[in-house]
């Protein structure tokens, strides 16, 4: 059995993934916010991402910014840090000379950055006791976002395009990261069907006992990048007991509602949001295309729609900041506030 559980709380491991994530939503009044962008902070905090290996480039060179940025973040209201290993491979880092050892405790750093993070956090704030879950992700990005060629915003992989192709190079990535123990697995930015199902598939071969959720990206509202239905997506992660959200992440804004109602279509798992600024991404030049985003106070505003909509963890991906999460916790809060006011 891979996986041990963070400090989100014990018996995970006996758990359907959507119960623990239903649970741990509970616990936090009925909507968890999740944290925003890595990169573009790391990068206003001076690192220099321009490598293949993006913001996973920090865990050689500056892991002290990595965890500032998750401080940031849960000090802006975040309940859900994700780890700096998103664009983290075995296979990259043996590409940077590093052995197979040395890049497998690369990947367990980013974990270990996060939990890090969460122990100052409330260790800072020991004085006041934080009620709400505080939960450390794994990210795996997929095969897309290792090529770096900008592939991961449209699932075409080329020969390589196959199933057992795809599982053979996520599986260790997978089995080291769920052994340094996070709370969850995030399989984020799924760009095709066939690497939602070679998910699928290495959770149950792998045995692993912490819950995942599956994350899809869009650019046109109704199908995944690569042109697949996001219907037929979500519904090969409705099928794994050991997924515990479905959801969307960079992704403008503006798709979102559609997107939730396609997926609430075929499953009834907690339902997970984390869209981009809005900004469009120029995958030749590697560059945020500039002003083409919205705002905070246009992005938050969205935010009580994609509750009704059945959204319960929500937050920001590319390009948002944690001005943003600040924002968006402040919506949920005052939105809990106003849902529970007594009867006059």
């Amino acid at each position: 059995m891979v996986g041990k559980s963070g400090g989100g709380g014990g018996g995970v491991a006996e758990e359907d993934g959507a119960a623990a994530v239903r649970r741990w939503v509970e616990a936090g009044g009925g909507r968890l916010v999740m944290d925003g962008g890595l990169a573009t902070e790391l990068e206003a905090n001076g690192a220099d991402l321009n490598d293949p290996l993006w913001s996973a480039k920090c865990l050689l060179s500056s892991p002290h910014l990595i965890r500032k940025v998750h401080l940031d973040y849960l000090e802006a209201g975040a309940n859900i840090i994700i780890t700096a290993s998103y664009q983290a491979t075995i296979q990259g880092f043996e590409s940077k000379g590093f052995s197979k050892e040395q890049s497998e405790d690369l990947l367990a750093k980013s974990v270990e950055i996060a939990r890090e993070a969460r122990d100052m956090f409330l260790k800072e704030h020991s004085d006041r006791p934080i009620q709400h879950p505080i939960l450390v992700a794994a990210s795996i990005g997929s095969y897309g976002a290792y090529l770096a060629d900008g592939s991961e915003y449209s699932g075409d992989y080329g020969e390589a395009g196959t199933l057992e192709f795809l599982k053979d190079f996520h599986k260790q990535r997978l089995e080291v990261l769920a052994e340094a123990g996070p709370d969850l697995i995030a399989f984020e930015t799924i760009p095709n069907k066939l690497e939602a199902q070679a998910y699928v598939e290495l959770l149950d071969e792998c045995n692993i006992s912490i819950p995942a959720w599956f994350s899809f990206n869009s650019k046109d509202g109704v199908h995944i990048v690569s042109g697949d239905s996001l219907i037929e997506c979500a519904t090969i992660a409705n099928g794994c007991s050991k997924v515990g959200a479905v959801g969307i992440n960079c992704t403008p804004p503006r798709f979102i509602h559609g997107l939730i109602l396609s997926i609430r279509k075929v499953t009834d798992k907690p339902i997970l949001i984390y869209p981009n600024s809005g900004e469009r991404y120029d995958a030749e030049k590697k560059e945020w295309v500039e002003s083409t985003g919205v705002s905070d106070g246009d992005f938050v505003s969205y935010v009580n729609e994609w509750c009704k909509d059945g959204a319960v963890l929500i937050g920001g991906c590319c390009r948002t900041t944690p001005n943003t999460i600040k924002a968006i916790s402040r919506s949920l809060n005052q939105r809990h506030s106003s849902l529970h006011l007594p009867v006059a």
